[in-house]
């Protein structure tokens, strides 16, 4: 039987996904105890032991610039589209979900991109290596907690304000104003005016409206 193997990253509950066009060779799994050692007069050395420290993964990888016989998927982006994903997520500040699968372990967890690095391969006709490394997210929500009343009254249930985040980012919108254009709005909210045909191919718009879309008009920004 041929092992299953590969990794995939996905960001706002899978609206955008990543499968890793070249498997890398390794995935290296980092986990702590976190325990610390004191020294007690009459006792000698004794071990605290402490919650665990978030599992940490990490791996090196290639994107590479052509289709290579070793290329595991269908659809092989650009190297750059790669790159401009990936820290497009780590700007978001939200966590993404990493999903390794093998014959013999599997790993499907919420993660935060802890460090990207890229850089481009000496005479490879642009083929981009890669390390990363993710560490496990948490989610947290709020809980309840016990309170004495200040007169030694029964105690009372209050809630702590921490609320749950989840992976799934907020869509973005902007509202048309007189003179604006999908350029004029590419440029102020996404810092790139070129990218003006991304926010026309989210919102459905013709090439025949693009001259006179309505002030006012809510659109969906990427």
């Amino acid at each position: 039987m041929v092992p299953v193997y590969g990794v995939e990253l996905s960001f706002n509950n899978r609206a955008e996904v990543l499968m890793l066009p070249v498997n890398p060779s390794e995935i290296n799994v980092s986990e702590s105890g976190q325990g610390k050692t004191f020294d007690v007069v009459g006792l000698g050395q004794i071990n605290v032991i402490k919650d665990r420290e978030l599992t940490e993964y990490s791996f090196s990888g290639l994107f590479p610039a052509r289709r290579y016989r070793f290329v595991k998927t269908e659809k092989l982006l650009h190297p750059v589209e790669y790159i401009k994903m990936i820290e497009k997520w780590m700007v978001a500040k939200l966590p993404i979900r990493f999903i390794f699968t093998s014959d013999t372990y599997d790993i499907n967890t919420a993660a935060s991109i802890e460090s990207f690095t890229w850089k481009e391969v000496a005479g490879s006709g642009g083929d981009i290596e890669y390390d990363i490394k993710l560490k496990k997210y948490v989610f947290y929500a709020a809980r309840k907690i016990e309170r004495e009343t200040k007169n030694g009254g029964a105690k009372v249930q209050k809630k702590t304000t921490a609320a749950r985040p989840n992976e799934k980012q907020q869509p973005k919108t902007y509202k048309m104003a007189p003179g604006d254009s999908l350029w004029k709005v590419a440029q102020m909210k996404l810092g790139n005016g070129a990218r003006w045909k991304e926010i026309q191919k989210l919102n459905g718009i013709k090439d025949a409206d693009l001259k006179r879309l309505p002030v006012g008009k809510v659109l969906k920004l990427p």
